[in-house]
C-alpha cells in the first residue's frame, strides 16, 4: 500500500462487505497494524489514507526514540 508509506501492506476481508487492514511487518520485533476499517466504496477514502500514514509516522518516530 504504497499511498499510505513504504512496507505498508493491505489485507482485504470480504465478509458480506468490504473491510481493510493496513500493516507493517518489515521490522523484526512485530507485525504492527496501522488501521482497520470497513469500506464503504470502490476507492479506499483519503481519510483512511492519511490515517494510515500518520500512524506509520507516529511508529517511526517512537521506534527511534526507543533506539536512543
Amino acid at each position: 500500500m504504497t499511498s499510505v508509506g513504504s512496507g505498508v501492506f493491505e489485507i482485504r476481508i470480504r465478509t458480506g462487505g468490504e473491510h481493510r487492514v493496513f500493516y507493517v511487518a518489515k521490522f523484526q520485533e512485530a507485525v504492527y497494524v496501522l488501521h482497520a476499517f470497513e469500506k464503504k466504496g470502490q476507492k479506499t477514502s483519503k481519510r483512511n489514507i492519511e490515517l494510515g500514514r500518520a500512524r506509520l509516522s507516529e511508529l517511526l518516530v517512537q521506534r527511534r526514540k526507543n533506539q536512543e
